[in-house]
């Protein structure tokens, strides 16, 4: 990982102003997610744009000129539209010319997909470089009057550049699972060829996201630590020695738990979701750009990146970091 970037919207909405149309208080958000501000997009803003911003500060970071990227994934279930692929408006915004793009959809566990596939192509193309964005823009998608999901999404990206690493560092390992059977937790019923736009589906509120919020957390409290300790048993590595957890940033509550569960006391969570709110896929980058930042994260750390999310899909990654 050759350098982060991230990208939030400047419009802070609070607690109070998503509150009333939820028919709840902001107390009452506060104690069910921890959640106190999230980012909302400009109503210029597009995933694209997002999309790019981060991936500007990547580069940057990584000293990289978009002009040397192989490669260019976008990780999104919010795409600017069906087609094209998001990923080439972002080629063109940043002017990366040389790179082979393309969309992925693993919903909050996107970023975390769009990487093991990044790594893939690295392995079978050595000195390539790519770029891996995951944006999303939930504002758009959720009902206001829906307090499952209107208090905890918001919209925001983050990024980070792959290349070649030294002996023993950059990705060690990574776990990807599906669980087709539990896909109706999470969904978005309406837009595909299944149930195309109509104005019967716009009238019934079929392009909303859902979620069924007490059945999502009993999968992920049930289902991730175990792909978590599958992932680290492949590494050679207890619970331990991670000196770092990344997740996917869903509810603060839940995250607690998680915690706790997958025997990761011991290690650092960073945590975003009280400023920045859930922003999907875009959860886990943005939380390593800012540790990073920070200067939070050592040469020769271990960081644990988790992501959870529609279809149902847990992404895991272990990595050792390189200053």
């Amino acid at each position: 990982m050759l350098g982060t970037g991230s990208y939030l919207p400047d419009r802070v909405v609070t607690n109070a102003e998503v509150a009333p149309a939820a028919g709840v208080t902001p107390e009452w958000i506060v104690r069910k997610t921890q959640i106190r501000t999230r980012r909302f997009a400009a109503p210029h803003e597009a995933t694209s744009d997002l999309a790019i911003a981060a991936g500007v500060r990547a580069l940057e970071d990584a000293g990289v000129g978009p002009d040397q990227l192989d490669y260019l994934l976008v990780a999104t279930s919010t795409p600017d539209s069906p087609q094209p692929p998001t990923a080439a408006l972002v080629q063109k915004g940043l002017a990366a010319s040389r790179a082979a793009c393309v969309d992925l959809n693993a919903v909050c566990s996107g970023f975390v997909y769009a990487l093991a596939v990044a790594r893939g192509l690295l392995a079978a193309d050595p000195g390539a470089r790519a770029l891996v964005i995951a944006a999303d823009v939930y504002s758009r998608i959720i009902d206001v009057a829906d307090r499952r999901t209107a208090v905890l999404f918001a919209d925001g990206s983050g990024a980070a550049v792959l290349g070649p690493a030294p002996e023993g560092y950059g990705v060690l390992e990574v776990g990807l699972h599906t669980r087709g059977d539990a896909h109706e937790l999470i969904r978005v019923p309406a837009g595909g060829s299944r149930r195309p736009a109509s104005p019967e589906t716009v009238a019934a509120g079929e392009h909303w996201f859902t979620m069924d919020g007490h059945a999502v957390r009993d999968f992920v409290l049930e289902e991730v630590p175990p792909a978590i300790d599958a992932l680290l048993a492949g590494a050679g590595i207890p619970p331990g020695l991670v000196d770092h957890f990344v997740p996917h940033q869903p509810n603060g509550n839940l995250l607690d738990d998680l915690v706790a569960k997958s025997g990761l006391d011991g290690a650092r969570t960073h945590r975003t979701l009280e400023r920045y709110g859930n922003v999907g896929s875009a959860c886990i980058p943005v939380a390593l750009d800012e540790a990073a930042r920070a200067g939070a994260i050592g040469d020769g750390d271990l960081v644990l990146l988790a992501g959870f999310g529609g279809g149902m899909s847990i992404g895991t990654c272990l990595l050792r970091w390189s200053a």
